[in-house]
């Protein structure tokens, strides 16, 4: 096995990626004077990240755009004619995704995006600007979705404090909102796709889901830095017989489905598949 020339550092970041230009070196920001050593560090990340550089090149709004095509490259969640809402839409690169994906504007299909940001507009999708955490605007998005969809899918993540811990629950309170919205339109066999940080604090989540799924799934695609916490969560052939948070399976809105539910599943409590 060849081995490394003396006195050259690696040419790897923490993720595993190269950081390093075709003369060798790691680019630099111009301006690195008076940030803090954690921005300095983002800025060199997104300079010389690979994936950063292919969704620019490919016209993407952002990075996380190559993260939804990894995800439905594998799992085929995105059929021509869904109707589809993306929960913290913002800047659009899952937006635009799905819009090619789904064939909007080119047959029955729907896309309907919300998020605290301002979205750049793009055609055919309704975009929403609000809090989907406010009961008002999550009627806003039900009503341009057409009352039920096909796929919510979700790139919420709370604002982070640097407190590990904090940020965790905060981010998982964002992942209940999105599945409860989820269970509450979702037509039978639809999907749920949500960005889900690990750390214990979803796990009451998690088993809802597999109470209202047939399959739940980690996902982490090879867009989404290996060092983060960051993973998604795929949750497939809904079925809606485990009702949503708090409240009681005997009223879930989806009962004309249990039965067949979990008579199709070998304990009816769905399936729980870390990849």
């Amino acid at each position: 096995m060849p081995r490394k020339p003396a006195g050259r550092s690696s040419t790897r970041g923490p993720s595993g990626r190269s950081y390093r230009n075709d003369t060798g070196l790691t680019r630099q920001p111009k301006k690195m004077r008076g940030r803090k050593p954690s921005s300095q560090r983002w800025l060199t990340r997104q300079l010389n990240d690979p994936f950063v550089a292919q969704a620019k090149s490919r016209g993407f709004r952002s990075r996380a755009a190559l993260k939804l095509e990894q995800i439905d490259d594998r799992y085929e969640i995105l059929k021509p004619g869904m109707a589809i809402v993306d929960l913290g839409c913002a800047p659009g690169g899952w937006l635009q995704v799905t819009a090619d994906r789904i064939g909007l504007g080119r047959g029955a299909g729907k896309l309907v995006g919300i998020d605290l940001l301002e979205t750049d507009v793009l055609d055919g999708v309704d975009i929403i600007v609000g809090d989907m955490t406010d009961p008002v605007m999550i009627e806003r998005v039900r009503a341009a979705v057409g009352g039920r969809g096909n796929g919510v899918m979700s790139d919420m993540a709370a604002a982070t404090t640097g407190h590990r811990p904090t940020d965790h629950l905060r981010t998982t309170a964002l992942l209940e909102v999105a599945l409860d919205f989820a269970i509450e339109v979702l037509v039978e066999d639809g999907f749920f796709l949500a960005k889900c940080f690990r750390g214990g604090a979803e796990r009451s989540v998690l088993e809802l889901m597999q109470a209202n799924f047939q399959t739940v799934r980690h996902v982490k695609p090879a867009a989404s830095r290996q060092e983060s916490v960051e993973s998604y969560v795929l949750a497939t052939g809904f079925h809606g017989a485990g009702g949503r948070a708090g409240g009681n399976p005997d009223d879930n809105p989806h009962d004309d489905h249990a039965d067949a539910a979990d008579s199709a599943l070998p304990d009816g409590s769905g399936g729980y598949s870390p990849i």
